[in-house]
């Protein structure tokens, strides 16, 4: 089955891109800019429709994965998740493809403040209202090997004594492994299931963040003092972080996503089945496969190294 991929190169589309390659999916890899000299990538940043239609001829899935959690410079959520949606759309239409699976986030709601979370519920609208089949899912926390979860956090017990918590009352989180997520994305890609729906993928096990961060300590033979900190304080920090990181440790969306916690979809979802339901808990032996080098932050880290 010839399938495209945008956002080929990020935590979720390259895990993605792994799974249908072992079952000897024909693959259209689209991003940004490339890591390697693979020859199905195509350099793409969801701005020419042209372009991507011709990446989708003869394409019988599109798995849309591209997606940002913090705007810098051209790079902003409109651009990238509702402009980058429509055209994709438009240039499925246009060659013909029967369905796409797009990757959103679990409290996208529309008019609540946060430009990520609007930008991601116009990117379901567009796709809801387009006539194509598809299937939208709202996932919550995803580690694994390459996110953005297990690599910052194992960094920043590397690199701190401290681990500030986001607000004074503790929200839960239910750690959704990458493997899971997949499993989903492959059925209604290859199988053709979860016609258009909204679906929500969480982890089986709910949590609290300070829970999350003990064990993944424990793992890695740290022993943080953990503080609450007022959410003001985590913003000026995700602000400088983003000013100077070229991954923040934390990014303003995360911020916020951390102060609402992330268990409950932010609008109405179809239940998975139950032969979908994600069944991997957040243990010590799925923390480890996912854990990035040991080691703190360094200077290569900072946006001016770039």
């Amino acid at each position: 089955m010839r399938i495209a991929i945008t956002g080929a190169t990020g935590f979720v589309g390259a895990h993605l891109t792994t799974r249908l390659e072992s079952e000897a999916h024909e693959l259209v890899l689209i991003a940004r800019r490339s890591r390697n000299d693979d020859a199905r990538f195509r350099i793409n940043d969801l701005s020419n429709a042209e372009q991507l239609r011709e990446l989708f001829t003869g394409c019988q899935a599109i798995a849309h994965c591209a997606g940002i959690n913090r705007e810098l410079g051209e790079q902003t959520y409109e651009r990238v998740h509702v402009e980058g949606t429509r055209n994709v759309v438009e240039a499925a239409k246009a060659a013909g493809v029967e369905k796409i699976v797009l990757m959103s986030f679990l409290r996208a709601r529309p008019n609540c403040g946060s430009p990520y979370h609007e930008s991601k519920w116009q990117a379901e609208e567009i796709l809801r209202d387009s006539g194509l089949d598809y299937t939208i899912l709202k996932a919550g926390v995803v580690y694994g090997r390459g996110d953005h979860m297990l690599d910052h956090l194992s960094h920043a017990l590397h690199t701190f004594p401290v681990f500030g918590l986001v607000g004074f009352k503790e929200k839960s989180i239910r750690p959704l492994a990458i493997e899971d997520l997949v499993h989903v994305m492959r059925a209604a890609l290859i199988d053709r299931r979860l016609k258009r729906q909204t679906v929500a993928v969480l982890g089986p096990e709910e949590i609290y963040l300070s829970e999350a961060v003990r064990r993944v300590a424990e793992v890695v033979g740290k022993q943080p003092l953990m503080l609450p900190l007022p959410v003001v304080c985590h913003i000026s920090m995700a602000s400088f972080f983003e000013w100077t990181m070229k991954i923040p440790l934390t990014s303003l969306a995360q911020v916020r996503i951390l102060s609402e916690g992330v268990v409950e979809p932010g609008t109405p979802v179809v239940p998975l089945p139950y032969d979908l339901v994600p069944t991997r808990r957040f243990t010590t032996d799925q923390i480890r496969s996912g854990l990035p080098e040991p080691g703190p932050f360094c200077v290569g880290d900072l946006r001016l190294c770039s």
